[in-house]
């Protein structure tokens, strides 16, 4: 049986990032684990139904909530909460605080994911890339302890007492491509609707995905579990929002796919591969 764990910083990004992969490979006997640093706390309210007292008084439990829900959805075997604090953006006062996730140790943070590695035995983990546009402090932490983690779980010398070490095969990091959101686009102004990537696609040029090793994954069959998954973060993800815009069966039929930079590899990697799992070995 081949393993899979994929790391986030904060409860919904496990649904807006690669979530209908992860629900595909569930499906065809995949063990799957999440791991997520942070309750979320720092997260605005972005559904205006929610923004009510009793949920911005018990945000972090509310947000806990919505991950156990999501992550059922998807079909994540375990999941698994570091416990860390939301980091907010850079500056913030929530930056400033001890028990950001941020301000972590980088060791103490590295040997509890070497732990969990050394445990599941993952052929595959998902992480991020460098996050060049989104540079919140969390996400940029999930990208670094991600490849120190690649090495360091398989390097005997490094937390003996964290068990046996393992070799991951591949890292990877869902991304949204620029060919993907083009393509939406441009099929949103054929049905004479009004794109949500317009300025997206303006901000990030056309040179976006140059240099980068992409693997488009098809998930026709998830793609409605992983926008389920999405909703599921009521306070984080207004139904009538961004996500939403783009009809699903637009998505199917245009761009049924998730693509994924592959960051690190100890197994060939063919230019052709569609699947995170290709060239590895289930052992």
């Amino acid at each position: 049986m081949f393993r899979l764990i994929a790391l986030h910083a904060h409860p919904d990004d496990e649904s807006s990032k690669g979530a209908a992969t992860v629900a595909k490979y569930v499906d065809e006997g995949v063990r799957a684990v999440l791991v997520t640093a942070t309750g979320g706390e720092a997260g605005d309210i972005l559904n205006p139904v929610m923004d009510r007292p009793e949920i911005v008084n018990n945000l972090a439990e509310v947000r806990r909530k919505e991950l156990e829900t999501a992550a059922a959805i998807i079909g994540y075997h375990e999941v698994i909460m570091l416990g860390y604090r939301d980091s907010g953006m850079a500056d913030s006062e929530d930056n400033k605080r001890s028990d950001a996730f941020t301000n972590a140790e980088d060791e103490e943070v590295l040997a509890r994911l070497v732990e969990i590695v050394r445990l599941e035995k993952p052929h595959v983990v998902l992480s991020y890339d460098s996050h060049e546009r989104y540079p919140h402090p969390d996400h940029l932490a999930i990208y670094r302890h991600g490849l120190e983690l690649f090495t360091a779980a398989a390097d005997a010398d490094r937390f003996p007492g964290a068990g046996p070490p393992w070799a991951i095969s591949k890292l990877y990091a869902p991304v949204f491509t620029r060919a993907r959101l083009t393509r939406l686009h441009q099929a949103m102004l054929d049905r004479g609707e009004e794109s949500p990537f317009a300025d997206r696609i303006e901000r990030i040029g056309p040179e976006a995905d140059n240099g980068k090793r992409l693997t488009p994954v098809d998930v026709s069959e998830t793609l409605g579990r992983g926008r389920d998954a999405l909703r599921a973060h009521r306070t984080q993800v207004d139904p009538d929002g961004f996500w939403f815009r783009v009809p699903e069966d637009l998505i199917r039929s245009v761009y049924p796919f998730e693509d994924f930079e592959l960051l690190a590899s100890r197994v060939p990697v063919e230019p052709s591969e569609d699947s995170l799992f290709d060239g590895v070995s289930p052992l």
